[in-house]
């Protein structure tokens, strides 16, 4: 009996562990939620697929990732400001590719809340986010 108290316990701390980063990296005012994540057959590859909730004004701050992602609209405006290029904004049922390692920002332009699907292919073992200061 203290044999499985002691591991629940210890697989607590470590959930606990693993859930505060992500708590860290969600800007007020967005949502991250992770919807799947799966090996490739490219060595050291996975896919991440996450929806994303934007607030009203909210603007996730510039970023880039360790591999493209493959947006979708899916509801309200999003503006995406890529570097060295113009800003791009899109509408429910729009699409845009980001190349890997690309800096970007994005901010909801519209007057109600806006959400993405976001595909990731990116590095195995690797932060999905980098926040760039």
């Amino acid at each position: 009996m203290k044999t499985t108290r002691i591991l629940v316990t210890a697989v607590l701390i470590a959930g606990c562990g693993l859930a505060l980063p992500a708590a860290r990296a969600q800007a007020p005012g967005i949502t991250r939620s992770e919807l799947q994540r799966h090996d490739l057959s490219v060595a050291g590859r996975e896919v991440v697929q996450v929806r994303v909730d934007f607030a009203p004004g909210v603007v996730a701050p510039k970023h880039s990732h360790s591999g493209e992602e493959i947006v979708y609209a899916l509801e309200g405006l999003l503006e995406y400001r890529l570097d060295g290029n113009p800003p791009v904004t899109l509408k429910a049922g729009e699409v845009l590719f980001i190349a890997a390692g690309t800096i970007h920002e994005v901010r909801n332009v519209g007057s109600s809340n806006a959400a993405e699907l976001a595909t990731y292919v990116v590095e195995k073992g690797k932060p999905l986010v980098v926040v760039v200061k």
